[in-house]
């Protein structure tokens, strides 16, 4: 029986050929110049206007005018950005990119400055839909080859709306040979205790006409390890723990995800470091052979990836640190300096200090943000 077909009209990144005109339109918004005249201070607005007309494609909008900014992020936010792992993939083979999520722009976008330095094609992403605050931000993610995941919707909606990314998720890998970068979960972990959402792994396999673990395989899944030194929005992240604790339901504003944009982009995020850890294919057939049960094999392959995941985090002097004053214990003080620990208590007193709160519990900031950089060192200890 043949695939269905569907429409990816309202999900789609733009084709190169449209690049030229939306590029057009976005020039004429008040508010995106203004951002990019705040990431490109010393270029008059008209030459910054003149060089967005002059992209025909995708890849050159890329590789000349976003990439060019992140090699400032690296050099002024960072201490270094690290790719790891490629020996583990084929070059010439397109991959589903499965990671753990720290960084609303970054996780992705800093992935493909490493791998435009690799003289590599840059990859499609996930972008979630409670992101577009402004009709210019989806016209700027789609032309810097972004596709739409819908949020927010009725459970047949979803139904509809899982079906059509799968086949978008499959027809990009399989079609177009391009790769996608995808988070392992809706949303960043806020307390890095990152683990892959069994319901990405049922959409990813709603396309195919195999088995749960043939469809799968389809896609050349590649687990992929991002670690932060240090996480410019761990301070946003506590506050919005805090929030939910006193308020189980919470619920996040529009703009409070802009600020953590902002505040993820433009602040110091110390040594970031991605570990790309192969394919899982094999895997994938050892769990077949090991149960013919679906939901065992969706829960197997869930722990598979994150065990990938965990193994390759970056662990930092401040994990280990962290993993000390969180558990009042001395496991690791052979591993750090005494200044490395003063260093680190004074940054998470300062970060806590930021948080514009009445009468917030410090206790329980400190607790969440402790548990922030220690869930990293804990999960990989236990993967390994």
């Amino acid at each position: 029986m043949p695939k269905m077909k569907y429409d990816f009209e309202e999900i789609r990144c733009y084709h190169d050929e449209e690049v030229h005109e939306v590029l057009s339109r976005l020039i004429e918004e008040k508010q995106f110049m203004k951002v990019l005249s705040t990431v490109y201070p010393l270029l008059p607005k008209e030459v910054i206007k003149q060089r967005l007309l002059s992209f025909h494609d995708k890849y050159s909008f890329q590789t000349d005018m976003v990439y060019p900014f992140l090699q400032y992020l690296e050099a002024n936010m960072t201490k270094g950005i690290t790719l790891k792992g490629l020996e583990k993939t084929d070059k010439s083979k397109p991959y589903l990119y499965i990671s753990n999520h720290r960084d609303i722009i970054l996780d992705s976008a800093l992935l493909c400055s490493k791998l435009i330095e690799q003289k590599m094609n840059t990859v499609e992403i996930a972008i979630g839909d409670n992101l577009l605050i402004f009709p210019w931000i989806e016209d700027l993610v789609r032309v810097n080859k972004s596709f739409i995941v819908k949020r927010g919707l009725s459970a047949r909606q979803i139904l509809e709306s899982s079906q059509r990314l799968s086949a978008y998720i499959h027809h990009t890998i399989n079609d177009k040979q391009q790769s996608v970068w995808i988070a392992q979960r809706e949303g960043r972990a806020k307390d890095s205790n990152d683990r892959t959402q069994e319901s990405l792994l049922k959409m990813f396999n709603m396309y195919g006409k195999g088995s749960f673990t043939e469809n799968l395989s389809e896609l050349n899944i590649c687990p992929l390890s991002i670690s932060y030194e240090y996480d410019p929005c761990d301070f946003l992240k506590a506050k919005e723990l805090y929030q939910r604790y006193l308020n189980p339901e919470f619920k996040k504003h529009p703009m409070d995800d802009l600020l953590n944009m902002q505040t993820g982009v433009m602040g110091y995020k110390g040594r970031v470091v991605y570990q790309l850890t192969g394919d899982i294919q094999n895997e994938l057939k050892e769990i077949a052979a090991q149960s013919g049960n679906k939901n065992e094999q969706i829960r197997l392959t869930a722990e598979l990836i994150d065990r990938r995941i965990h193994s390759g985090y970056s662990i930092f002097a401040i994990n280990k640190v962290a993993y000390d004053l969180l558990n009042r214990s001395n496991r690791f003080e052979g591993e750090y300096s005494t200044m490395e620990k003063l260093d680190f208590e004074r940054y998470l007193s300062l970060q806590i200090g930021k948080i514009e709160l009445a009468d917030k519990d410090e206790d329980f900031l400190m607790t969440r943000l402790l548990e922030m950089y220690a869930n990293s060192l804990i999960n990989q200890l236990e993967a390994i």
